[in-house]
Formats: structure tokens, sequence, C-alpha cells
């Protein structure tokens, strides 16, 4: 493509070469102007799509000031980000950068790790990105610069970028040719490296990395626009969807939301699919959340992104009920999803042809294991994707209460507190010695065979900022609660700046006071959590006389001026959660849960002498929250008096006659499930047995 353009270029008139001038120079002032305006975008632009509600503030516009996501965003900065850059830079685990130098001719060797090892540097590489729009670090910078510059060298001249077949062509193999494994990953891959590209785009305003995005979306696009339904199997963990979108809203260029389409168009066509990609049946037929949660947590992502750009009804059609069945029937009390190492659907069912294998998946409704819970960190990662797009697309709250709910406690739970360490699956029952050999430690560790999720929970932990606000024409949406401050600009009413004040989630009082606006009237929309059962909202300490909504966002509009603040009171009393009768493994077992934190009992915080399993919750328990400073860091414990029961000796015994075990009182205390396994080695329970006396 590019020999026929440079071709065509010599035999342009000396007029044509004036207009070709003037073109250039009309796109150079487009991008100029584009430009300054891209820093005010979001993670997820939806400023000009039509069929959004709301819109992502910018990317630099957030900062955290003092508590809990200042702490984890310090740690993402000093910690995750530099320490995953000299893995991945280096060669001691597997090759992530080595594997662009070998793919570029810099270096020689062979390609070293998993297929999906240039998305997972992509995804650090985001995160970098958005680190350094917030702290503008040199040595970050640096890397950065460092990296987008060897993806150009190692990208081929068609577009086409990804190391694995590259450096297989570099060493001769004469069948390295673009998707002709599906289980490749080149289209996730550059799927990343697209949503990568806008952010860095957005960030730092320059146009290097988008170039290179721009050639490997026009290389599939050249591939796929007039394609079979067969290559679309290519697209396994279709992070591509979301990506495609993002780059349309980036470049405004028609041919990457045609691209989007095409991919769901595709997919629908499939006669010999698989609910591991869940492309057994077309999307608009699907009612259920099924197959593979990471893939399947990436394709609802991306399809309500191209819903918010074309209204799709049959789009919304089967999110709407996807969503309702993972949160009513499929999805842990963290937010996790994904209960299944390995399972197999439509289950059971009598026509067996139709019963696929699925891998890290969804299981059927209510089956929701604790000992062997998957919950793989990048599920949870796509369910805050999804849910922050399903938010965008339609203003409720309700998506904004499980986006918090996975991010305080499946995603967190993914890093260790010091910020080095990674799960790749997240359980709610963890023992020593397991009963059953499972893959995956159940001990975070600093690297791990498939090194998706460490960049996963990196990336977000640098993008949390952008979830807690958005913005509509005349109004500032507060999502999530937390000490920061947000400097935007409404349409409606010009430059506003404002502040949060508060110890959420280890308190449920929160200040936002007015730093700085105009004397234009805009709205202040607080959510109120679907799990608060009082609060109280007070402007400049007078009651706000309308009553606010659990699952709601309550609107505070007048003309505001500087200094005015708000106090909002949430009540975030400890609480015994039970679930559904027909989950089976938590039948007459409690959780405990405080506001969006859910709580969990580590056998390191156990008397001598009783076990883990020993334990047991009154169901009149007198349950209280008390700040421990020198505890993980500064967190919030519950406290109460349980029982131990002790369960005697089941050796060469699979049922016997009940027992009646004496239970004598002992003083329990309880730690957030994100903090678990960062003392050492110990046993882990979310759900407990009730003893009712």
């Amino acid at each position: 493509m590019m020999q026929k353009t440079d071709s065509a270029i010599k035999f342009l008139s000396f007029f044509d070469h004036r207009i070709l001038a003037l073109s250039l120079l009309c796109l150079f002032a487009s991008a100029f102007i584009t430009s300054a305006s891209a820093t005010e975008a979001g993670l997820v632009d939806t400023s000009a799509s039509p069929h959004a509600k709301v819109r992502s503030v910018g990317l630099k516009e957030v900062r955290w000031t003092r508590g809990f996501w200042a702490q984890r965003f310090e740690s993402c900065r000093d910690q995750t980000i530099p320490s995953m850059w000299s893995l991945m830079e280096g060669t001691r685990y597997t090759h992530f950068v080595q594997n662009f130098r070998i793919a570029a001719g810099l270096a020689e060797g062979r390609h070293r790790g998993a297929p999906f090892n240039d998305g997972d540097f992509y995804k650090w590489l985001e995160a970098a990105c958005v680190m350094y729009g917030i702290t503008q670090e040199p040595e970050l910078e640096q890397h950065i610069n460092e990296a987008v510059e060897l993806i150009g060298k190692a990208q081929q001249p068609d577009g086409y970028i990804h190391t694995k077949t590259l450096v297989r062509r570099r060493n001769g193999d004469a069948n390295a040719v673009p998707f002709q494994d599906r289980h490749n990953f080149e289209m996730y891959n550059m799927g990343h490296l697209i949503t990568t590209a806008c952010v860095h785009y957005r960030v730092t305003g320059k146009t290097d990395m988008l170039a290179v995005a721009r050639k490997a979306a026009d290389f599939m696009y050249d591939t796929f626009h007039d394609a079979s339904p067969e290559a679309a199997r290519s697209s396994v963990c279709p992070s591509h969807y979301m990506a495609m979108v993002e780059l349309y809203r980036t470049t405004h260029e028609p041919r990457y939301l045609e691209l989007a389409r095409t991919f769901f168009k595709l997919r629908s066509q499939i006669k010999d699919g698989g609910d591991d990609n869940q492309d057994r049946i077309p999307f608009e037929k699907q009612r259920t959340a099924m197959g593979h949660a990471v893939r399947a947590n990436y394709l609802y992502a991306g399809a309500a992104d191209l819903f918010m750009e074309t209204g799709d009804k049959s789009l919304w059609t089967s999110l709407e009920p996807i969503w309702e069945n993972l949160v009513h029937e499929k999805m842990y009390i963290t937010g996790g999803c994904g209960a299944l190492y390995d399972g197999a659907s439509p289950y059971g069912s009598s026509k067996q042809g139709n019963i696929t294998r699925t891998h890290q998946a969804y299981g059927y409704d209510y089956q929701l294991p604790n000992l062997t819970a998957y919950n793989e960190t990048c599920a949870n990662v796509g369910n805050v994707l999804w849910n922050w797009r399903m938010f965008l697309a339609t203003g409720e709250a309700r998506f904004i209460d499980v986006a918090e709910l996975a991010l305080y406690n499946s995603v967190l739970s993914g890093v260790s507190l010091d910020g080095t360490k990674y799960f790749y699956v997240n359980p709610l029952r963890t023992l020593h010695p397991m009963p059953l050999d499972l893959r995956w430690s159940r001990t975070r560790v600093p690297f791990v065979g498939s090194f998706c999720c460490p960049p996963n929970v990196t990336r977000i932990e640098a993008e949390a900022g952008n979830f807690a606000y958005a913005k509509t024409d005349g109004a500032i949406w507060v999502n999530l609660y937390g000490g920061s401050t947000l400097e935007t600009v409404l349409s409606q009413a010009g430059k506003v700046k404002l502040s949060q004040e508060t110890e959420y989630p280890w308190s449920g009082q929160v200040r936002i006071r007015i730093e700085q606006c105009g004397d234009k009237p805009f709205a202040l929309k607080l959510r109120i959590p679907g799990w608060a059962k009082q609060e109280s909202v007070r402007v400049n300490l007078t009651p706000f006389d309308k009553k606010a909504v659990p699952g709601t966002y309550l609107e505070l509009k007048r003309v505001w001026k500087p200094g005015d603040f708000v106090d909002l009171d949430l009540s975030m009393p400890a609480e015994l959660i039970e679930a559904h009768p027909l989950v089976e493994e938590t039948r007459n077992q409690v959780a405990v849960k405080r506001g969006p934190m859910v709580y969990c009992l580590e056998s390191v915080d156990l008397p001598d002498g009783i076990d883990l399993m020993d334990v047991a919750i009154p169901s009149d328990i007198k349950l209280r929250a008390r700040y421990d400073g020198g505890l993980l860091g500064g967190v919030a414990v519950i406290e109460g008096v349980a029982e131990a029961r002790a369960t005697g000796n089941w050796s060469n015994s699979l049922y016997r006659e009940l027992q009646s075990p004496q239970s004598r009182p002992f003083n329990l205390r309880l730690i957030p499930y994100f903090a678990w396994d960062n003392r050492g080695q110990s046993e882990m329970t979310v759900w407990m047995p009730l003893s009712t006396r």
C-alpha cells in the first residue's frame, strides 16, 4: 500500500503538489487543535458519542491527595510500575521488551513467553502513560519514549505487529504468517496497542504511537473488512473491540467504527464456535454471561462502546440481561467473575453436540465455589471496564456500584500492598494443605507464567482517578469517594475546581468543597451507594431537603461560590451477609461486609489452638469497626465475639453421625479481603458457618 502511494505522488503535477501541501497544512492544524483538546479526554472519550449520557473527565484532571486511593496510587507509582519495567525490560523470567528488540532486528534470538506478552507490555505502557500524565516524572517519560520508538521499529511496513510471528519470520520460518492460529492472540495484542496509543496521545499530545496504532488498525481493516466468518475466529480475547471504537473516537476515521461493527457481524455468522470465545450463538441472541470470563467481559465492554456510537438496540438487548444474569446469579460477593477453572456449556444439554469446553469460565447460575474459585484478576478488571461503559451509556448508579465493589475487593486483591507481587486467581477460601492440586499460587508471587493480570491491575490502579468523577454539560458526577481534587471545564458553567476530604472507605463522612467556579449554576451529582442504609446531606451545614435514594445519584444544583461545601454522611455499619439458597457452597454461612469492603478471616489473626474451619459466627454477633493505622498499611478491622467449635477427626471418613461439639467464645478479628496474604503464608475464608446457638 505504501509503495502505491509513493508512486502516485511522484506523478503529481505542480498544481497537485500545491494542493497536497495545503492539505498537509490543514491536517497539521487539525492535529494541533485535536492535540490541544486531547488532554481533556478520559480513558473512554464519549464527548461526541451520540448515545452516551455521561462523559469521562480528563486523564490529568484528577489528583488523589490523601487516604486510601492516594496510598494505592503511590504504591503503583513508586513500586509497581518501576519494578514491572525492570521485569519486562529484562530477560530473567521471559521476554517482553526483548521480543520487540529481536523483531526489530536490534538483537538476535528466539521469541520467548506467551503469545500475549506483547499485549501485557502494552498494558504496562498504558499505566505508565497515565502515571506520567499526572507526575511528569522524567525517568518514566524516558522509558515511555524508548518503548514507543522500539514498538515502531518492530512494526512491519504494512502495519502488522505481533512479535511471535515477526521473530519466527526473521529467523527464517516461511510458515510464520498473520492470523494462522486463532490462539495466537494477535488481535488481543493489537487491541491493547491501540488502546494504549489513544491514552498516550491524550496524555502527551504526541502522535508517534498513534501513527503505529493507525497502521495496525489499517492492517486489520484491510484483512477483515471483507473477510469470511471463519477469519473472525482469530479474535480470541477481544480487546480490539474496545480499541477500535476508541481509535474512532480519537481520530474520527469512520473506517474504524465500520470495522468494529464488522467484527460483531462476523462473529454472529460463525457456525462452529464455542462458549470459550462467546461465539457458539450470535451475540444478539445471548442473554447470560457465559464462557471464558475475561473474553466475555471484554466482549461486553466492546459491545457497550459500540452501542454508545451507533445506538444499535440489538447490542443493548443482549447487554442488559447479561448484566442482570451476572449480578444476580453469577458474580461473587467480591465482584469476582469466572467461578470455574474449567467447565462446559451449555451444561448437561440433551443436545450433546452443543456442549463446548470453557476455560476460566462462568459457571451455571449460582455455581460459586469458594476453595476452587477462579476469579482471574483480568476478569475482575474486565468487570470494571464493562460497568464503567454501562454507566457512561446510561448515567445509572447501579453500574458504578458494581465497579466499586470489584475495584475495592477482587481487583485490588490481585496485587500485594507493597505493589510487587500478584495473584492470578482470587479464591474466597484457601487452606494449607489444599485438599486438591490447582493451577496458580495461593500466595502472591513476583512473576506468573501467564503475566496478563499484573499489568492489568497496574493500569487500573493508575487510572482509578478517572473513574472517580464524570461530567455532563452542566453537572459533575461524583462516583468514587476519596481524598482528591478535580479541575475540569463544564460547557455550561466554565472552569470548576473542587476537592474531596474523606477517609472513605474506612469512614462514610465525605466533604466536597468548591475551590473555584464561575457565576453560572451547575449540579453536583453525588452517588448514593446501593449498600447505604442511612445517609444525610448538608450544604454549608444546612440540611438538604431532598431525600437521597440508595442506588441513585442525588443532584444538588445551584449557583455555587468558592468556599461552598457539601457534607455527605453515609452510615457504614458492619453487616452479616447471606447468599441465595441455591449457592450451595455458602448454605448456612455468612460473610461480613462494611460499605464497599468485603471482609475475611485470616488464620494469622486466630488465637492458638483454633483452626480456620472451627470458626462459627453467632447470628446475633455484635460487630465493631476499628481503624488500625499500624496494620496492613492502615485498615479498618472488624471485631466481635465468635465461637470456636472443634470439627474433630475426619480422617478416612466422608460421612459420620452428627456430633455436637462444645463451643467456646473467642475474640474475632476480620480484615479487608483485598489485604489478605500480606503477612506470610496463611489460611483465609470469606464465608463462615452461622451459629444459631
